[in-house]
């Protein structure tokens, strides 16, 4: 009891520190660009939610759309010493110093709705203003039926939802010839502007169906002046920003005044979240867009009535938060006994409370992970049925295999031992060698590692030479470093013999398979160790490489059956289970070190006896099976780079192939089938192949799908999105026949698709198809008016476009070259020749000397000109050139036609 009121005294000054005013812990400044309603929205949401974050302070001014104004309550703010900076710039270009200013002096400046003239800010939130645009023009093309007239009125130009709103509406409508934009004008974002805008607009077109507005104001502006005029039951009208309040939005949906508006999120609850995340130093997204939505009369009345729902509820809030508030007051007028009581009360009333829940809570969670572990038993029980019955799949398939397999390897190895076939033939039969010994490598292992699931795997021992044996079989990879130009290094250590008694058929298999892993995954010019130890009767063996490394996810996993780190490098996903499995049965360790980008390095420590017996390993009744363990070990190794293609000279008479592939033996057996008739360039993985793509510019592209780095859809998707390479065709390699992929690929561009293995016969009339449907696309940048075809991207179709609009423009002036040409339409010279020749026949010189012959001779021929004034006013700087020219081409000279027209 003498505690007591020692107690009650602390409870009071902790109570009295608590109520205390406290300095905030971060001021977040907000520059508005505007006060319209829409931003009093976004106000409102910024405000409510940082109530939700204790210790912060929220400022926010607005410039009434004046930048001189808006800069200066930008520098009131860093006065005040805000932490963050919130901006709605009024204009990019004119509020980008300032912004820039605040983001050079480590303030976070975080932009809403509209982007500055600059990319130095932290973070920005906002809608996806081009997208919004496209959006309209999709629904103004779908209700004009593809056919009308349209009047767009844009909001400020000078920002940037104007700009990016105003390119994806008309990017949305040139799929659409029939649909016009009659007038297109910059209507400040406001209600007065627009009406006056629309008023001119008015008195010079006759016609107009739709009039689509930047935002509800400015429509509503629109509406105004169409009403006025009489013609408001003409044409339809068009917002954005969707906002529900009496006579905005969606109630001038409703009552028909707008025919649609579009959402326009405020996002103010979203921008204060990345503010928090910026200044708390967690994770956030520096590009936050969100999204948008069509509201008409079908989905209005439903908008409006949760959206007064939830205007409900927030009074509601308010008038909850007004109550505490009052409460709080009246709270702290009573005498302090009484707060006391309250205090313990609370105290009491929460504690059981927070017992009574949390019981329910631990008794829900106890049904949860009952329910869990149940779910878990089950699903091990099937996962375990379902493994048992691949392994039992793989074992039989495996046993049969084996013997097709060794009446193939057989007598392949009679035919090479014969020495009767040079050249293709023999690099053939040796290509059947290497993976014949592939495919047998892979069945023994498979049967091995059922043997280790059955418990049939034994231990057999015997005596041997430890360091003679690892280093014999580490020096079977040499060659193999060389030519992949890799540092192979063995450290065995001063010690040469090292007798001991182990089962050398497992240690060596071991051997194997660690560094066939360690060079499949190491590029050209790395390092590759291999390093014996001894630590009394334990041998630590480690093999380390600076390949491209694994993320901690991949390393939890790396020793389970069938697991594959990379799914576009080719294996089994057996090897390292295989090794693991070895490892244990000799009573061993393995462990492995790895990250991304940095290498890996695998550990194995297995006890050993000491032995002073000598063994002749050669003489093992397996030596056979080990012989294609271990050649299949280094052809696997083989089977794949990440070396890119050297650059080669190309023969100009000769058609190119890129052929893109991440296995060496595909390549070399493409370029095999093409060399003697095309000039073939190889890449690695797609990155390489647009990269030579780009530089060369082939003639078609052979592509496999599955590959490391960049797999062969995203390869395809950007060869055909580049102006450089749109036309080149693409034939994409695949060893899946399912036809969902075969889609995929096609909706990514491909031109063709040929399942592995495929016959070569097919591959080169395959091939020869595409090259020479590409041939038959060359005509039509004649005289032909459009382009007729089909097969014609719609990318090159704008290309052929851009490029006669282009030399129609400057045919009159001397002074543009191919190099003016290749700048005005964004290529270099070598680039633009490629393109033009392969799409028109002609090179960029003859496009242009024939464009400006038929101009001269069109002018000649309907006007008194000379033969020297026709020749200077179609771009020529010489007559006696112009009159060569004109003759190779039209086979007589300009006088001649001079001479018929008199």
């Amino acid at each position: 009891m003498r505690k007591l009121p020692i107690t009650i005294l602390l409870l009071t000054a902790l109570l009295t520190c608590s109520c205390s005013e406290r300095k905030a812990d971060y001021i977040i400044g907000v520059s508005q660009c505007s006060d319209d309603e829409w931003r009093e929205k976004m106000n409102m949401e910024l405000r409510r939610e940082a109530s939700f974050y204790p210790g912060v302070e929220i400022i926010i001014t607005s410039a009434h759309d004046d930048n001189s104004q808006q800069i200066k309550d930008i520098d009131a703010l860093v006065a005040k010493g805000v932490d963050l900076l919130i901006v709605a710039p009024n204009e990019a270009d004119a509020i980008a110093p300032a912004v820039d200013k605040i983001y050079d002096s480590g303030i976070p400046v975080v932009l809403v709705d509209r982007k500055t003239g600059s990319d130095k800010y932290t973070a920005y939130v906002g809608a996806d203003n081009y997208r919004i645009g496209y959006e309209i023009g999709k629904y103004v093309a779908g209700r004009l039926n593809g056919r009308g007239k349209v009047v767009e009125l844009m909001g400020l130009y000078r920002s940037t939802p104007g700009r990016e709103r105003h390119a994806g509406f008309t990017d949305a409508l040139e799929e659409f010839p029939g649909i016009d934009i009659v007038a297109s004008a910059d209507a400040g974002w406001s209600h007065a502007s627009a009406a006056a805008v629309f008023d001119s607009i008015l008195t010079t077109t006759p016609d107009i169906d739709i009039v689509v507005s930047h935002n509800d104001r400015m429509a509503l502006g629109a509406y105004e002046s169409a009403r006025k005029a009489g013609r408001e039951k003409d044409m339809l009208f068009i917002g954005v920003d969707a906002l529900t309040a009496p006579g905005l939005g969606v109630d001038k949906v409703l009552d028909g005044t707008l025919d649609a508006t579009f959402i326009y999120p405020t996002g103010g609850d979203k921008v204060i979240d990345v503010a928090m995340s910026i200044l708390k130093g967690q994770a956030y997204g520096d590009e936050i867009l969100l999204s948008t939505a069509l509201v008409n009369t079908g989905n209005a009345r439903i908008l409006q009535m949760q959206t007064s729902h939830i205007n409900a509820l927030d009074e509601k809030i308010e008038q909850l938060n007004s109550r505490l508030d009052n409460s709080r007051l009246r709270f702290y007028s009573y005498r302090i006994y009484l707060t006391i009581c309250i205090v313990l009360l609370i105290a009491v009333a929460t504690l059981l409370l927070f017992i009574f829940r949390e019981r329910n809570r631990l008794r829900q969670q106890g049904k949860e992970l009952v329910l869990q572990r149940d779910q878990s038993i089950e699903l091990s029980r099937k996962l375990e049925e379902a493994t048992k019955a691949k392994l039992a799949f793989f074992t039989n398939v495996s046993h049969d295999f084996r013997t097709p397999l060794t009446l193939i390897a057989d007598p392949v190895n009679q035919l090479r031992e014969e020495g009767r076939f040079e050249g293709h033939e023999k690099y053939l039969l040796d290509m059947i060698h290497k993976n014949v010994t592939l495919l047998l490598r892979l069945v023994n292992q498979i049967l091995d590692f059922r043997k280790y699931e059955n418990g049939k795997l034994t231990v057999k021992l015997s005596s041997f030479n430890l360091a003679e044996a690892v280093r014999g079989w580490a020096e079977t990879f040499i060659p193999l470093s060389y030519r992949k130009h890799v540092r192979f290094s063995i450290d065995i250590g001063k010690e040469t013999d090292i007798m001991v008694s182990s089962d050398v058929e497992k240690l060596e298999r071991i051997v194997y398979n660690l560094l066939s892993n360690a060079f499949k995954f190491t590029p050209e010019t790395g390092d590759i160790t291999l390093k014996l130890s001894m630590d009394g009767n334990v041998m630590a063996l480690k093999v380390s490489d600076t390949g491209i490394g694994m993320s901690a996810e991949h390393i939890r996993h790396i020793f389970e059956n069938f697991y594959q780190a990379d799914i576009h490098h080719a294996g089994s996903g057996i090897g390292l289970a295989l090794v693991k499995a070895f490892v244990e049965l000799l009573g061993g360790a393995i462990r492995v070190e790895s990250a991304e980008g940095k290498g890996s390095v695998f550990t194995v420590e297995i006890p050993v006896t000491a032995d002073e017996r000598t063994c002749d390993n050669q003489t093992r009744e397996n030596a056979a099976k080990m012989t294609i363990l271990r050649d299949g070990a280094v052809a696997d190794a083989d089977q794949e780079t990440v070396r890119s293609s050297s650059d080669i000279t190309l023969s100009g008479d000769r058609e190119t192939i890129l052929v893109i592939d991440d296995n060496k033996d595909v390549r070399d057996y493409i370029r095999s089938l093409l060399e003697d008739k095309y000039n073939v360039l190889e890449a690695a993985d797609g990155k390489d192949g647009i990269r030579l793509a780009m530089k060369h510019v082939p003639d078609a592209v052979i592509c496999d799908v599955m590959m490391p780095v960049m797999d062969g859809m995203e390869c395809c998707r950007r060869l055909k999105n580049e102006i450089q390479t749109s036309h080149i065709p693409v034939m994409m390699l695949t060893a899946y026949a399912v036809d969902e992929q075969k889609i995929k690929g096609y909706e990514c561009g491909a031109d063709s698709y040929i399942s592995k293995p495929f016959s070569a016969k097919l591959l080169k009339v395959r091939l020869q198809n595409l090259l020479d449907n590409r041939k038959r696309l060359k005509d039509f940048f004649g005289d032909k008016a459009s382009i007729r075809t089909s097969s014609v991207s719609d990318t090159d179709k704008g290309f052929a476009e851009k490029l006669k609009s282009l030399i129609e423009d400057n045919l009159s002036n001397p002074e543009f070259s191919v190099e003016s040409l290749g700048e005005s339409i964004g290529m270099s010279r070598v680039q633009l020749y490629r393109k033009a020749k392969v799409l028109t026949g002609y090179s960029p010189v003859e496009l242009l000397r024939v464009a400006r012959l038929k101009r001269a001779a069109s002018i000649l021929s309907s006007s008194d000109r000379t033969v020297s004034e026709a020749a200077y006013m179609s771009g020529f700087n010489s007559p006696s050139y112009f009159a060569k020219c004109y003759r190779e081409y039209f086979g007589e000279n300009p006088t001649d036609l001079l001479k018929r027209k008199k």
